[in-house]
């Protein structure tokens, strides 16, 4: 009998088979596109629980968030990527840089386009950027309950002979509209193969590093027009205790004007802050959580290295 040849009637190995007999299949699925196309949004809808942090700022994402979720036989692994766009400084360039490298080491790449905004010369870029990627792609039209289906046809055909697709899809990543057509596609795509994380999982994103995503969410939120682009929060201790879990983080700033905006009047914007990241940490850890922020000025600090590495990013040389 030839290696990986099986007995008439013999059960394959519980982990390379589903409950339903089906072989198992498992991927990566990486979702590009501009900033604020609603990438995060439609991960954490097809993920089902939220796993990237959405604000309406751009450039929210800033290092790869894997959301892991099962369908049928399948473990899909979505990839969020940061916005591709132009870059102009350092951390721009870093996150572009990023955004590509997920999509080429991802078994499918979609991409995914605000169908309200259309194909901007942002989009045209990226576009053109896949004609670099191997990988098969697929096309996401995004808010598609706010457009009319004209419309939506006409940016499709568009956007398909600009590249090449290997199918399209219309959804609303806030409402869910297609997203089921979407998960059977992606999940009779994947691989074969055992699922590659536990079946509990949504993210393999370390508790450190989801706790620093929940503040900086709150942050971009309470200061979304005031605060300038380069801030920055790290969970510097995390300590377990019969009362809960104790997390002190530090919210970086480049000066100390952009301090005195996050502290607020009194210090009631900071208070705002770590009251609505608290209640969230709370929700997901489900235990008491006591957060302790501390607003940090290092001047210059997109310029170095260590920033770049706690945020999962690799430095540009």
């Amino acid at each position: 009998m030839s290696a990986g040849s099986q007995e008439a009637g013999a059960t394959p190995p519980q982990d390379e088979t589903s409950d339903g007999g089906q072989p198992k299949r498992a991927g990566f699925v990486a979702l590009i596109g501009t900033p604020n196309a609603g990438k995060s949004t439609l991960m954490n809808r097809l993920v089902g629980t939220k796993v990237s942090i959405v604000t309406h700022k751009v450039q929210t994402t800033r290092a790869i968030i894997r959301g892991i979720t099962i369908h049928a036989n399948a473990q899909i692994v979505f990839v969020d990527t940061p916005g591709i766009f132009k870059p102009r400084r350092k951390l721009d360039e870093a996150m572009v840089v990023t955004a590509w490298g997920g999509a080429k080491d991802a078994d499918i790449v979609a991409l995914l386009i605000d169908a309200e905004r259309g194909i901007t010369d942002e989009v045209a870029a990226v576009l053109g950027g896949l004609d670099d990627v191997r990988q098969p792609k697929i096309l996401i039209l995004n808010k598609i309950d706010t457009v009319p289906r004209e419309k939506l046809l006409e940016l499709s055909a568009k956007a398909n002979e600009a590249a090449r697709f290997e199918h399209t899809f219309m959804v609303s990543a806030l409402k869910g509209d297609g997203c089921e057509d979407l998960m059977a596609y992606l999940a009779a795509a994947m691989p074969e193969g055992p699922f590659l994380y536990p079946e509990e999982d949504v993210s393999d994103l370390p508790l450190r590093q989801l706790a620093a995503e929940i503040t900086r969410e709150k942050l971009y939120l309470r200061l979304h027009q005031e605060l300038p682009y380069a801030s920055h929060v790290e969970t510097e201790s995390w300590k377990e205790t019969e009362k809960g879990v104790r997390i002190d983080q530090a919210i970086y700033v480049e000066r100390g004007s952009q301090k005195k905006i996050v502290i607020g009047k009194g210090g009631a914007t900071i208070k705002a802050i770590s009251t609505a990241a608290r209640k969230e940490l709370t929700e997901i850890l489900e235990k008491p959580v006591h957060l302790f922020l501390f607003v940090k000025v290092r001047e210059n600090w997109v310029n170095d290295p260590e920033r770049y590495r706690e945020m999962g990013l690799e430095f540009p040389r």
